[in-house]
């Protein structure tokens, strides 16, 4: 099955979301029991966090934490965004720098101006899109950053999809309450699917999509801690309560480049099989046997591979085991606590 499809539907009444590319699980979104990112509260100040330079709060939902504050006195309120889910237990991490994003636009009250995106680079469509942001604008104080999708899509879209996002800016920061509150909900996978997959692809949102699109076997596999490789190899994921340890197993290939092979096939395979699981944190590869001088064109592809992700993740270098390590931002919830 060739082309990218995009898949709506439900799995035990949770709405999800699945694209498929070439017939192969590409993203999974799902609704959770937590939060989702994007969600915006007014918080309370609760009590700071010595050492960390940090602050707990109070929101409707739970503690949340706040990192990097200066200057905040217990008891104040203020506007928080929740950046990621959390782990069981621990409180919502969130940033006070709160943005509305959309398919087209993100309104940036704390950074004024107005930006197009770096990889428009045709300056008549650059000066196009400018038009429509000022036009959209007009004497407003917030910033402005159009999506790389806004290339050749229609101004009447381009401009409602501003429309919109301003509007929630205004219901949000003219908010006059003096009491803890849910000022916007996030995104939930739908709007999320419609918001961040915007190429060209099939849309199918009959009930039993899934099934029949083959997005049911394929998660049979993700929830499994094996992931095949081109030429035979496996990947084998394992979250642990302090890390995702990965595993490179060459499989029944037993040629002297083996180790090599499997370990670059890994470094094209790795983001999307930990962004379908729903897996960040601390990440630890286990990789197969091979020369050091191979070294730099495995960070080379593993670079390539998670600058096309979604999901910011830091590339932190080699141990002295001859491990590799990465950091994931938490943006997904693991597959396994929701599917079970």
């Amino acid at each position: 099955m060739k082309g990218r499809t995009i898949v709506l539907d439900h799995i035990d009444n949770r709405e999800a979301a699945a694209l498929m590319v070439d017939g192969k699980l590409d993203d999974f979104l799902i609704a959770g029991d937590t939060p989702a990112p994007g969600t915006i509260y007014r918080a309370r100040a609760d009590r700071p966090v010595k050492g960390q330079g940090g602050m707990f709060l109070t929101t409707p939902d739970g503690p949340a934490f706040l990192r990097q504050v200066k200057g905040l006195a217990p008891g104040a309120l203020m506007l928080v965004q929740v950046t990621g889910y959390s782990e069981p237990g621990k409180a919502l991490p969130v940033t006070d720098r709160v943005l509305f994003k959309s398919r087209y636009a993100i309104v940036t009250p704390d950074a004024p101006g107005l930006n197009i995106s770096r990889s428009i680079r045709d300056e008549d469509e650059r000066d196009r899109l400018l038009e429509i942001a000022h036009d959209c604008m007009d004497d407003s104080t917030y910033g402005l950053i159009l999506r790389s999708c806004c290339l050749g899509a229609d101004a009447g879209e381009i401009a409602e999809d501003i429309s919109a996002m301003l509007t929630h800016a205004d219901q949000v920061l003219n908010d006059e309450g003096t009491e803890p509150e849910v000022l916007l909900e996030g995104d939930g996978p739908h709007v999320l699917a419609w918001r961040d997959w915007t190429d060209p692809a099939e849309v199918v949102t009959q009930d039993g999509g899934f099934e029949t699109q083959g997005v049911l076997d394929a998660l049979d596999v993700v929830r499994g801690i094996s992931e095949p490789l081109p030429g035979g190899g496996h990947l084998y994921i394992q979250p642990t309560r302090a890390l995702v340890a990965v595993d490179v197993n060459t499989g029944s290939d037993t040629s002297l480049a083996a180790g090599t092979k499997a370990n670059f096939a890994c470094a094209r395979t790795l983001a999307r099989a930990l962004r379908v699981r729903g897996l960040g944190g601390q990440i630890t590869l286990d990789l197969a046997p091979m020369p050091k001088k191979d070294r730099r064109g495995f960070e080379s592809v593993l670079r390539t591979a998670f600058k096309a992700d979604g999901i910011e993740t830091t590339l932190a270098g080699w141990t002295p085991l001859g491990h590799y390590e990465l950091q994931r931002k938490r943006g997904r919830i693991p597959l396994t606590e929701v599917l079970k």
